[in-house]
């Protein structure tokens, strides 16, 4: 004689018909009304367990990679066009990318320290022009007088 086995342990997936001799059902649902997400928690109501913020079960795991990886080979190679660059070295990509990297905290480094000094929460552009000018980097086109106005 073949006993059956229950494979599945747990709650199941779908509404439909029950496997003799599970007992889920009956203490699954508190009222015939609740829904069936509401019932796993997968509900979006206030203070629930839904996809969007909190504590909540996730579809996808955020993969953390460095970001200065998404200034790409084509983006370097364009700047070096621009800057008049014939050929590039295959080794040259990773070398852009840390000094690119480098240059960028510097800045903003120094941005930050200039808005927090002022008591201000919000980066402006005379923030990184001041600063760009301060590094003896000025940006071409900003006049020190530059107001906003044209005459």
């Amino acid at each position: 004689m073949v006993k059956e086995r229950n494979q599945f342990v747990g709650v199941p997936r779908f509404q439909g018909s029950q496997r003799p001799g599970t007992a889920l059902s009956t203490t699954l649902s508190a009222s015939p009304l609740a829904s069936r997400a509401s019932q796993l928690g997968l509900g979006l109501g206030k203070g629930g367990m839904g996809l969007g913020k909190g504590k909540a079960m996730k579809r996808h795991k955020k993969v953390h990679r460095d970001t200065i990886q998404g200034v790409t080979k084509g983006d370097i190679r364009r700047l070096a066009r621009r800057g008049g660059v014939k050929r590039i070295s295959a080794t040259i990509y990773d070398d852009v990318r840390f000094e690119l990297k480098a240059r960028l905290e510097l800045l903003l480094k120094n941005i930050i320290a200039l808005v927090e000094h002022s008591g201000r929460k919000t980066v402006v552009v005379t923030d990184v022009i001041f600063t760009l000018n301060r590094l003896g980097r000025p940006l071409y086109g900003f006049d020190p007088s530059f107001d906003g106005r044209h005459r």
